[in-house]
């Protein structure tokens, strides 16, 4: 989990930036107006998912905008971009992600992903969330976190991602104060189902030629979400339903001074160091109309 020093470090680095951003009613470190807003349209078809986001489908989609500085919503180095899609059977989230020399250590599942260079989603239903992570050896990090105060009432307890679980409390990483309170996390489990692939346009960890960066692709089967959706939402969504999800990457390098690169590189930002806040994720409209270079110029994204 990210309780370590760097992020403690960071977390400190935004002390004033958080405190400023919550002041008023509004209780959380991110603008609201500067939450981004993103509409997932239907594929028409089934995706390979291999990694290559280049089938007609990812090249007709409408990209979330270069990523940029967690805290301070500034420009970065290097692109990144999300996309998403979706059909009965699956979410689909997709990056594109630029990186000269493309690096990655980390090979177990559940590995410290996070010290490598990597890309992080988010998905978040009303009593629970699941972060994961990916990096270019295609190894993932995974965790499902509750809220505490509906953890029993929610009936998230009786789910097989918490059953008989050995959990472990968590507070946040830079947002310790959350007003819903704490969460307790299983972060010995995978998600049942999920697909996932990477491709690396270069050559890993040789730092003898320059690359181009690296590609993935993920596969989230709705079925398998029902811990997502205690508020009875419909798996796969309706036309027209709002999730939040979050499309992130973490670099273990930074542009060099007098850039003020924090090394975290977000769709929205957050104002501070601190992934693990839902109500600063963007905001995802999924829609029943199939992608076609028509209707992809209108999709909005902010």
């Amino acid at each position: 989990m990210r309780v370590v020093a760097y992020w403690l470090t960071m977390a400190a680095l935004a002390g004033a930036c958080c405190a400023n951003a919550q002041t008023g009613a509004w209780k959380f470190p991110c603008p609201t107006n500067d939450i981004a807003r993103y509409t997932a349209q239907r594929a028409a078809g089934p995706i390979t998912i291999d990694g290559l986001p280049d089938e007609p489908i990812w090249q007709q989609v409408q990209w979330s905008p270069r990523f940029t500085d967690i805290l301070t919503g500034a420009p970065v180095i290097h692109d990144t971009r999300a996309a998403v899609l979706w059909d009965d059977d699956y979410l689909y989230v997709a990056y594109r992600i630029e990186e000269p020399l493309v690096h990655a250590k980390f090979i177990q599942h559940n590995d410290p992903i996070w010290q490598d260079n990597d890309v992080e989603c988010f998905i978040a239903g009303p009593d629970a969330y699941y972060e994961f992570e990916i990096n270019a050896f295609n190894t993932s990090y995974e965790v499902f976190f509750a809220w505490t105060n509906t953890f029993e009432s929610s009936g998230l307890n009786r789910q097989p991602e918490f059953e008989n679980a050995k959990l472990v409390p968590f507070n946040g990483v830079g947002f310790t104060d959350h007003p819903r309170g704490g969460r307790i996390g299983n972060f010995d489990s995978t998600f049942p189902g999920m697909k996932k692939a990477v491709h690396v346009d270069g050559t890993l960890n040789d730092d003898r030629d320059r690359d181009r960066g690296w590609t993935v692709e993920l596969a989230f089967p709705w079925k398998n979400m029902k811990w997502l959706a205690t508020d009875g939402r419909s798996l796969p969504p309706k036309n027209g339903d709002v999730w939040r999800l979050d499309f992130s990457r973490f670099n273990s390098y930074k542009e060099a001074p007098p850039a003020k690169d924090s090394g975290g590189w977000f769709w929205t930002r957050h104002g501070v160091w601190d992934s693990h806040i839902p109500e600063c994720f963007v905001y995802v409209t999924f829609s029943t109309n199939v992608v076609s270079a028509a209707n992809t110029r209108t999709s909005p994204v902010k």
